[in-house]
């Protein structure tokens, strides 16, 4: 039982910049990787960052130089760092997590946030 909460969503102009927040909360030992998706609608779900529990990470080639996505060690919260946001960035963002869980049968499992809007206009 985990639970994703996201906030820091928001309206901003072109060319600045927005930080997304992710907080894992539940019944779990501790983060195996996390992820940012994106979803406009009438569009698919996308990628759009990603870390492993080893610190490599993954990003949309749309947002790699731009996008940042980081966690602090031993930490239940994750962060995006969006810089010089354009208009196409728009759309709503959703965090995801896979836990190691407490169970000896199932230890890992993946959950997803509610999603946060992110919309760039002047």
């Amino acid at each position: 039982q985990v639970q994703l909460t996201e906030s820091g969503g928001g309206w901003v102009q072109p060319g600045e910049s927005l930080t997304l927040s992710c907080v894992a909360s539940g019944n779990f030992v501790r983060i195996n990787s996390v992820a940012w998706y994106r979803q406009v609608s009438g569009a698919e779900r996308e990628l759009v960052a990603a870390i492993t529990g080893g610190g490599t990470t993954n990003y949309a080639d749309s947002v790699r130089d731009r996008f940042t996505i980081s966690r602090e060690i031993g930490s239940s919260t994750m962060t995006l760092q969006m810089n010089n946001l354009e208009p196409e960035d728009t759309a709503a963002y959703f965090c995801n997590m896979n836990v190691q869980t407490r169970s000896p049968y199932y230890p890992r499992k993946t959950y997803w946030g509610q999603g946060t809007q992110v919309t760039v206009s002047s």
